[in-house]
């Protein structure tokens, strides 16, 4: 097989802990550097708060497994420093295409309106998304990455965690407030604390071969359900970086892995798809069996769970990865505050909250895709393709067909870090993500997200407030800063249109860019109180 991308190898170094005569402590040791454990270890970093990830590889990941990166994702990676290489890199679309057979049913876009910095969608290998960030985190004082560091034991109390951890040079002991584990679908720590992920595992098989060609494809997801070179089943096909191209085959459950992840049995499988003229090497190939499960609980004493180990989804819209790093995002905030003694410890607890519902829609979506691609009886298979001939046709059958759902980020407008009751009409919604806009501040050009994160923000329109309330809105905590409106020059409106801030009105908005509160009239009461809620002080039982 051709290879387009040849792994870094990292060094192993010894670190001074090994020569410890007892185990050196740290607040948090991440366990796995890739996608999750290395975002969990740049998110602390950003909110000031030192970790350190060990990793018993030396390299980013083999094959381009994940691809599919979704705007919210780019926005998260874009407040790390890590949106620009992989944008650049990557390729953008935001069209997809389904066809039933020989024709096109419908065609869809995910980011039909103007005014946002990130695109909808880009197709990059899993390998440059870790090696990017790999390349970020060795720059940050605040990550110690240690590669070909193994974690053979893990004693887990109420009050922390004891490790030993095997290396080249022997073994050494650590300890740590919290262990962030992001060891995979099939997670040794979490089988070795007696924890599960429970679900549903579908009976099919899937070929995914990423195949180095140079083709007229335009960039654009297009997917086949019983294309005439694959027929009764469904076809995916993606364009990534240096001309490779994702190629998905429905198998159908009695498939021999083994047999068909053979160069000699995926070349016929392409060559029918393609045409025998069209020159491709294949450069990756694996045989899938999906699942879509989840841990019941994230948090087991001060071990937390991220990304495929705690909740895992098949691949269909791109839910995995995208879905593991705003679970990522959704904690760092949380924990670093509570390890400086700024939040409730039961803070924590609404990690678990939040991203089992983020979770459970993901898997929601997930299985219903999977059901919608692979029937499992005749009625389903009927319905399925009558849906599609009628989708052809008719807009309402559109909604119906369900080649993947593609990944959006979800809402919290039930979380109990909320505040409610303080509104007013139009604009976003407590609970949902905030929407970026062009703007510019001081007449030079930017983009709003690139003012929000890392801290708390609230957003106000000052014009009725006079310059002593401000302050002492200012005033309210350190972890606040106040951005008044009035000084966001809005090119083209869209600001205005899509936050709605009138005289008074304000947003108070999380580090992880998701909407706490609003104010019909922003007071120091109302918004203390409401910072107060968001880090989880009503969660304290009282005695």
């Amino acid at each position: 097989m051709q290879k387009t991308y040849s792994n870094p190898i990292y060094p192993y170094r010894k670190s001074p802990d090994q020569d410890a005569a007892s185990a050196v402590h740290h607040p948090v040791i991440i366990i796995g550097a890739g996608p999750c454990g290395l975002a969990a270890a740049l998110d602390l970093a950003k909110q000031g708060q030192a970790s350190v990830v060990l990793d018993d590889n030396n390299t980013v990941s083999v094959g381009s497994r994940a691809i599919c990166f979704s705007k919210r994702t780019l926005e998260i990676m874009d407040r790390y420093g890590c949106a620009t290489p992989m944008v650049d890199k990557g390729v953008t679309w935001q069209k997809g295409k389904v066809f039933f057979k020989e024709e096109q049913v419908y065609e869809f876009d995910l980011l039909p309106e103007s005014g946002h910095k990130l695109p909808a969608f880009i197709n990059l290998q899993q390998y440059y998304f870790e090696e990017y960030m790999v390349n970020l985190a060795d720059q940050e004082p605040l990550i110690d990455l240690r590669w070909k560091n193994k974690l053979l034991e893990l004693d887990s109390q109420g009050d922390g965690n004891q490790l030993q951890v095997e290396t080249e040079d022997g073994v050494y002991s650590l300890s740590c407030d919290y262990l962030l584990v992001a060891d995979g679908a099939n997670s040794k720590i979490r089988s070795s604390l007696g924890l599960e992920s429970k679900g549903q595992v579908f009976q099919d098989r899937f070929l995914i071969a990423d195949v180095v060609m140079k083709a007229d494809f335009p960039t654009e997801r297009w997917f086949w359900f019983d294309p005439e070179f694959h027929r009764n089943q469904s076809v995916l096909l993606h364009k990534q970086a240096d001309n490779v191209w994702r190629i998905d085959f429905q198998l159908g459950w009695d498939a021999d892995p083994e047999e068909e992840k053979k160069e000699e049995n995926i070349r016929p499988r392409i060559e029918a798809m393609l045409g025998k003229d069209v020159e491709f090497e294949l450069e990756w190939a694996s045989v899938y069996t999906f699942q879509c499960r989840k841990m019941d609980d994230y948090i087991h004493n001060r071990v937390v769970f991220m990304g495929d180990a705690a909740h895992q989804v098949s691949p269909f819209g791109a839910r995995g990865a995208n879905g593991g790093v705003q679970s990522v995002e959704n904690l760092a905030w949380k924990l670093a505050r509570v390890l400086k003694g700024e939040a409730s410890p039961r803070l924590i607890e609404s990690y678990n909250t939040e991203r089992q519902h983020g979770a459970a829609e993901n898997i929601l979506n997930s299985t219903r895709a999977t059901d919608f691609i692979t029937p499992k009886n005749d009625i389903s298979r009927v319905f399925r393709d009558e849906t599609l001939r009628l989708a052809k046709h008719y807009p309402f059958a559109r909604s119906l067909v369900n080649s993947g759902r593609l990944s959006m980020p979800c809402d919290y407008r039930d979380s109990e870090l909320n505040t409610t009751d303080k509104g007013f009409e139009g604009g976003l919604h407590v609970g949902f993500v905030c929407q970026d806009a062009p703007i510019s501040v001081a007449g030079q050009g930017s983009w709003l997200l690139e003012q929000l994160g890392n801290r708390f923000v609230l957003l106000v329109n000052g014009d009725t407030l006079d310059e002593k309330e401000l302050t002492e809105l200012q005033a309210i905590s350190d972890d606040l800063e106040v951005i008044d409106s009035r000084n966001l020059e809005d090119p083209e409106g869209l600001f205005a249109q899509r936050y709605a801030l009138l005289g008074g009105h304000a947003y108070l908005i999380r580090p992880d860019q998701y909407i706490a509160a609003k104010f019909k009239q922003a007071n120091v009461n109302d918004v203390s109180a409401a910072l107060k809620r968001a880090l989880g002080f009503n969660l304290e039982k009282t005695p």
